[in-house]
């Protein structure tokens, strides 16, 4: 039985959009967009700024040296925290609702400048969580099944009786090696489908 319901974050309740991001850094650096799209990449450096290991100004070197350009940190963070755009409305609006009959969780790969962003500028639409768990202020990302165990205990909520929805394939299938009922949503029609459905059928 169903005691914690755990979301993922980006593409879950809050809109992203990375090609936002590699627009707002080709203006500022005043080259083609081709240019991030081409050399830009999920590598270690990004791994390590996701955990906390490396803050933005070194991540942020590491991409000028990667990608051969040159900005200065007011436009870096500019256009990485241009990523955002709207909260799933239809999400938000179902969440008091799974609040009060479940605990309520959020569990984000991101580091600490997205994190101040959005807990700014969505302040109100995240404040049905219990917590959000931010990788890179635990320590541990997705879809490490050690990192799920972690928050699981945290929460005080069995792998088994945690619902865990994410829009990435390998992080689900990380949760399902944990233990956790997890699913991939592709849409926000897709979370509210299954968050009604646990509603309807506790």
């Amino acid at each position: 039985m169903t005691q914690a319901v755990l979301l993922d974050l980006g593409n879950v309740v809050l809109g992203v959009d990375f090609h936002r991001v590699f627009r707002a850094w080709a203006a500022s650096a005043q080259v083609e967009v081709e240019v991030f799209y081409e050399r830009w990449q999920m590598d270690s450096a990004y791994e390590a700024h996701e955990i906390g290991i490396i803050g933005f100004d070194e991540y942020t070197e590491h991409l000028s040296n990667l990608l051969d350009v040159t900005m200065s940190p007011s436009e870096w963070e500019a256009g990485w925290n241009d990523i955002w755009t709207d909260p799933f409305h239809s999400v938000i609006e179902m969440l008091p609702a799974i609040a009060a009959n479940y605990s309520l969780y959020a569990f984000t790969n991101t580091n600490d400048t997205h994190a101040l962003h959005w807990r700014r500028r969505f302040s109100d639409a995240l404040a049905t969580f219990e917590r959000i768990f931010v990788s890179s202020e635990i320590g541990q990302r997705k879809p490490n099944p050690s990192a799920y165990a972690w928050v699981c205990d945290e929460m005080g909520t069995a792998p088994a009786q945690t619902l865990f929805l994410d829009d990435t394939a390998e992080n689900v299938q990380g949760a399902l090696e944990a233990g956790l009922d997890a699913h991939q949503v592709r849409n926000a029609s897709a979370v509210y489908q299954l968050l009604k459905q646990l509603l309807d059928n506790p």
